[in-house]
Order: C-alpha cells, then structure tokens, then sequence
C-alpha cells in the first residue's frame, strides 16, 4: 500500500498545487469561509465515504474513511482559512479577495490534505481501520473551530490525531518534529480602568485613570521576570492603550488590551493568578475600579512524545528525493488550535519546510509578501501519507 500510495500522490502533484493556487486566489476569513468549504465538500461529491458539514461553530468538514475492517481510528486535520492582510506577493494567482489572504499556509494545507484523503479513498480496502479527515475553519480567530469541533464529540472514537504546518524555517523536503510542548497558548486580556474625571489644574479632586493604567502597564512587565521560572516561557504585550483625551482634561477611564504567551501550563496558571492580582492590587492603591476581560483561547500544544517518536522514526525510515530530511525543530512561540485535539487524543503536529528557492531570508507566516516553494504540498502528502501507513501497520 505504501508504494501505490506514494506513487499516486506524485501522479497528482500538479492537482494538489492547481487546488493550492486556487484556494489562494479565492481566500475567506474565519468563520466567513461558506465557498471554500462548498468547493472542499463539493470535492468529496460522488466518492465512497461520509461527509459531514458545518461542524463545529461553523464551516468545519468531516470526511470518513472506512477501511475493510475494524482497526484503529486515526485523525488528520488541515485548516482553510485566511488572514485579513492585504497581499503583496509578486505570484500570478494574487488574492482577488480585497484585505484578505492566505499568508499562514491554509492553502497549501488543505490541498495536499484534498488529494492525499482521495488517494487513500481509493485505497480503502488495503487496510483496516478509519480515517476521519477533518478539514477546519477557523484557525485564525478565536474561539477557533477545533475547540468546537472536539466539543461535537464526533471525533470521540479517535485513537491518534495528526497534523501538518508548513514553515519558511527550511526547504521544501524538509521536515520537523518536536516532542512535548512545542507551540505556546494564548490568552487575549482587555481592562478597563474607572476613576473620576476633572481639570488638569486641580488633580486632587479627581482620580486618574491614566495614572492607574501605567501603573498596570509597568506592573504587569514584571510578572515574566519575577514570577515565571526562568527556564519557561512567557511574554505579556501591552497593543493598545487606549486613554485618548483633551491636554488639560483628566480621565475618568481607558482601556488597555493586551496578549499574553506561555510555553505550558504551569507558566500560564501564573501569569493567570499575578494578573488578576495586580489589577486588585490597583484598585485598591488608586481607588479605582477594573473590570477585567481574561480570556484564554489556545492552550499550548503539547505532542505526544511516543507518537512523535513514532513519526520520526516513521519518516527517517521512508525518505526518498522527495522527503529529504527529518530534523528537530526548536520550541516555536505562536499558537494553534491544533493543540484542543490533542488535549482530547494523543498525537503529534509536525512542520513541513516551504522556503522559496533561492530565497535566503523568506517572509515568516502572516507577512503581506508570505511565499512557499510549492515543492511543499508533495512533501507534506507524503509525510502524512508514510504516518497514516504506518500507523495501520504498527496496530496490526
């Protein structure tokens, strides 16, 4: 089965990208994604599997695989929305979305996925087990679509879940792995501040809100460098302070919001736990009242350390001109709702290099000018492709 599948997915090389320029040229926001999952679905129309719609808290797609027989249930999930960046990449299949793109690589993740779950339709019936393909919406915007879509309990019968990023960290043919924590969570936080207004020549019969939100903003710095262990990551970034005024006018409120990161759980229980103290600790120095919105979205993603073992040696095992090399990637600081699944199923997100040819210093994800080396979507296929193969053969 490994060598048909392998070989079928290089027939179809061409198809994957054609699919990648088309989903580039035609991007959606989050949970605004109605015609990219209608062309995902209308994919699957006429092929001999189970394709669920809108799960989750929008466009979220479920395409079941039954092999043969009972055997293990494995999921594999790529994510297909866009960004709200206007595009400048000099590529002849530029976004003809105004302010939106595909600049993380959904694109490219949902098309090798596309053709990677019909070859393995195709090969049904040379193994045992199910495969759930689960193509997400949502991945830019909290609360995401995979909190939701775990929540469905649809994919409760899961025994492994895996899943692909590519990255501008190596060239195509690359590919990178990491063990336990490897993505920080996330927590948006917004506060606002209440106190007295009055003139700026008589302070004292008023209470500045301004005052008591630096007072916050230089606070709150000290959480990471005297609270966090050292050897943990955290980082709290202050992105709007919002306090607006007239010179002479003292005033009577502002809003701060703010994004906080964290390596694990155990940095994120602290920084937790000081924040809220230190908004307390303001009101009752300044007098002032706070309200404060404390939202944490993404968890930090955690891979199973013997299923990434698994993939690695997995890999290592089926390299060929193709998928050239398996390295390990360094703890990498964004966040993805990837890390919902493996709170519920153990599992494993591994990165796909995509840096374009010749380019020594690529545009990093996000970045209006973000570019692949299309050699990627093959790679990406046939990494997941080798796991999905040798998942089954291992629970034989």
């Amino acid at each position: 089965m490994r060598e048909e599948l392998m070989r079928m997915l290089e027939e179809r090389e061409d198809e994957m990208i054609e699919i990648r320029r088309y989903l580039h040229m035609h991007p959606e926001l989050s949970f605004k994604e109605e015609k990219t999952a209608q062309y995902i679905a209308d994919f699957y129309k006429g092929k001999d599997v189970e394709v669920e719609t809108n799960v989750g808290n929008g466009y979220g797609i479920i395409v079941t695989i039954k092999g043969k027989g009972e055997g293990k249930t494995v999921g594999l999930r790529a994510d297909f929305d866009a960004l709200p960046i206007q595009e400048e990449a000099d590529v002849p299949f530029k976004s003809k979305n105004e302010g939106v793109m595909h600049a993380c690589g959904h694109d490219a993740h949902t098309a090798y996925l596309m053709v990677l779950a019909d070859c393995l339709i195709q090969l049904k019936d040379k193994f045992d087990g199910t495969i759930k393909i689960i193509h997400q919406h949502a991945e830019e915007e909290p609360p995401g679509g995979a909190k939701s879509i775990v929540e469905s309990g649809k994919l409760d019968d899961l025994d492994a879940i895996f899943g692909i990023h590519i990255l501008p960290m190596a060239p195509a043919g690359t590919v990178g792995y990491r063990s336990g924590y490897t993505f920080n969570g996330r927590t948006y936080f917004k506060l606002k501040i209440q106190g007295v207004g009055g003139h700026g020549s008589s302070p004292h019969k008023a209470n500045d809100a301004i005052v008591a939100g630096a007072y916050f903003v230089t606070a709150v710095q000290t959480v990471v460098s005297r609270r966090v262990n050292p050897l943990e990551a955290g980082v709290i970034t202050i992105g709007s302070f919002d306090g607006k005024g007239s010179f002479n006018v003292i005033k009577d409120s502002i809003e701060i919001e703010g994004d906080i990161r964290y390596s694990n759980d155990e940095a994120q229980e602290v920084i937790n736990k000081e924040v809220h103290r230190i908004v307390k600790g303001i009101e009752e120095l300044f007098g002032v009242t706070c309200e404060l919105e404390y939202v944490p979205d993404y968890p930090p993603l955690y891979n199973d350390p013997e299923l990434t073992e698994f993939v690695r040696q997995t890999l290592e095992e089926n390299k060929d001109n193709t998928l050239k090399e398996v390295v390990q990637f360094p703890k990498l600081s964004p966040s993805d709702d990837f890390a919902y699944y493996l709170e519920k199923v153990k599992g494993s997100y591994f990165f796909i290099g995509c840096t374009p040819k010749g380019v020594e210093q690529p545009y990093f994800n996000h970045h209006p000018k973000f570019d692949i080396d299309e050699d990627c979507l093959l790679v990406a296929a046939k990494a997941v492709g080798n796991v999905v193969v040798s998942y089954f053969n291992k629970s034989e």
